[in-house]
């Protein structure tokens, strides 16, 4: 009985011990092909796994940089009206009598237009600008804003329309700058260094292109310096790839930083949309630009009154006997360069003292001299070296001829110029005679004899020939009594005017069939006016 116990024992041990065994040996297996399979798929044993990083910090740059500059960029949207033109409601008159009728003599002699009389279309504008100043002054392309009748500025995410002076223009660079006054402080843009700018930096245009306001477009610095065909002498633009397309003309370009760096002022293209190919004028030409402009409405540069070779090559300059230079082609009679002895051929190689390496590290030399200041050239002429002294003169004075460089405007507020509160009207009084002729009924209101074109008046829809009753309320007998209620009005308030407009009834052949509708017009007088 114990022999067979002690067998049982036996066995079951020997099971165990055969089963742990078996169990040992599958783990090692397993173990052993997992090594041998990690060791197999290694193919690149040098190579370190890639990680998911936290968001670029550079994505929350252009964000933050985005939200920092809207509110200094501006849209300007500008209005062209040639003088002759008609007010389009005019064409509203119906039945336009024939010579001879009793009314014609009438129309006449109250200038009212007839309805088939042309008219000349108004043009609009559109672009950007760049806020540099919190009393309201603005950086744009003289372009945007060059013969407006009117210059509209609206602020970023503001509904508000403001009408802007037109400070000063300069042509050579094609910028200008104009003032808005606001209620309150604005924000300025921050002004870079452009000459710090590298090929390769990142570049940010802001502006509406298109009129789409406050369009954000990134790229790089695509080039320095360069110089395009047609345009002038002052402009050595800094090339980018950002986008930058039609109504971004005025708009800045920034640095990563958020810097203005340059003003964006041109494009080149086959499709009048971007190409990648858009130029904005280095911000230091710039702040040289308006600094001139806020201090006296426009830019004085020095001349000496010469031209030079556009492009100069060293055999050119070899044959003359010079190695480096400026070579001149003509010197304008009466000039300061005349006087001094400058002649044709000559090879300018220093100026005060100083090489002279290209045309325009030259020109740009004497624009930034002071007009009246004596400088020294040193030139040579048939293979001799002579120093001369020229006396500066004042660029503009000395090709007034040129209406790219004496054209400049300055001081001549857009639509805004005026003093005091105006409604762009003319008017005069009627006497009764005059009344009983016209047929206008009751002894009060004033006739409009003139609406000027984007005027206040014309924008809510007065017209020439309209008799003027009332001005919020208060009746209207003489010129005197619109003076009165203009002197209690302030930018902003609201205007409410009542008129009387003349029209003609079907088959009407006297003056005494005529009638007087009476209107009311209003509006929001314009911050300036």
């Amino acid at each position: 009985m114990e022999l067979l116990t002690g067998l049982r024992k036996q066995k079951l041990f020997s099971f165990s011990l055969l089963l742990f065994t078996l169990s040992i040996g599958i783990l090692i297996g397993t173990l052993i092909k997992t090594g041998v399979g990690a060791q197999s798929g290694a193919v690149a044993p040098d190579a370190r796994p890639l990680t998911i990083p936290d968001p670029v910090q550079l994505s929350t740059a252009f964000s933050e940089l985005a939200r920092k500059i809207e509110p200094s960029v501006v849209n300007i949207t500008t209005d062209y009206i040639p003088e002759r033109q008609q007010s389009a409601q005019n064409r509203r008159l119906p039945q336009v009598p024939e010579e001879g009728d009793d009314f014609f003599d009438f129309f006449r002699r109250f200038q009212i237009p007839f309805g088939d009389e042309p008219m000349e279309q108004r043009r609009t504008g559109t672009g950007s600008g760049v806020i540099v100043d919190p009393n309201g002054y603005i950086i744009t392309n003289n372009h945007v804003v060059d013969g407006a009748t009117r210059i509209k500025v609206k602020l970023n995410k503001e509904p508000q329309e403001y009408i802007a002076k037109l400070i000063g223009t300069d042509r050579e660079t094609d910028l200008a700058v104009i003032k808005i006054d606001a209620p309150k402080k604005l924000t300025a843009a921050k002004i870079g260094n452009s000459d710090a700018v590298q090929v390769g930096d990142w570049a940010i245009a802001i502006g509406s292109p298109f009129g789409l306001e406050a369009t954000v477009t990134a790229g790089i610095i695509s080039a320095k310096e360069r110089d395009l065909p047609g345009a002038e002498q002052f402009q050595h633009f800094l090339q980018t790839d950002a986008a930058i397309n039609p109504g971004n003309s005025g708009g800045p370009l920034l640095n990563i930083n958020g810097e203005v760096i340059g003003i964006n002022t041109a494009i080149i293209t086959s499709s009048r949309g971007y190409q990648g190919l858009g130029f904005a004028l280095p911000v230091n030409m710039a702040v040289k630009v308006y600094n001139q402009i806020i201090k006296s409405g426009r830019v004085t540069r020095g001349s000496i009154g010469i031209q030079l070779q556009s492009q100069v090559n060293p055999e050119l300059l070899k044959a003359y006997g010079a190695d480096s230079g400026v070579f001149v082609t003509s010197v304008r009679p009466g000039s300061p360069g005349e006087k001094a002895g400058l002649k044709e051929a000559d090879i300018i190689i220093s100026l005060n003292g100083k090489p002279v390496k290209n045309n325009n590290e030259f020109i740009n030399a004497i624009a930034d001299t002071p007009v009246g200041s004596t400088v020294t050239l040193g030139i040579l002429r048939d293979g001799k070296r002579m120093d001369l002294k020229v006396t500066v003169g004042d660029r503009s004075e000395i090709w007034a001829d040129n209406p790219q460089i004496a054209g400049n405007r300055g001081g001549q507020p857009g639509q805004g110029e005026s003093a005091g509160i105006r409604f762009g009207i003319s008017v005069r009084g009627l006497s009764a005679a005059e009344r009983s002729e016209m047929g206008i009924p009751g002894g009060a209101g004033v006739l409009v004899t003139a609406v000027e074109p984007a005027s206040f008046a014309e924008d809510i829809g007065i017209q020439p020939n309209d008799v003027l009753t009332e001005i919020n309320r208060h009746p209207i007998n003489s010129v005197d009594d619109i003076r009165k209620v203009q002197s209690t009005l302030k930018p902003g308030a609201p205007v409410a005017f009542r008129v009387l407009r003349p029209s003609i009834a079907p088959g009407a052949r006297t003056s005494r069939q005529r009638t007087w509708t009476p209107l009311y017009l209003a509006g929001t007088l314009p911050n300036q006016f």
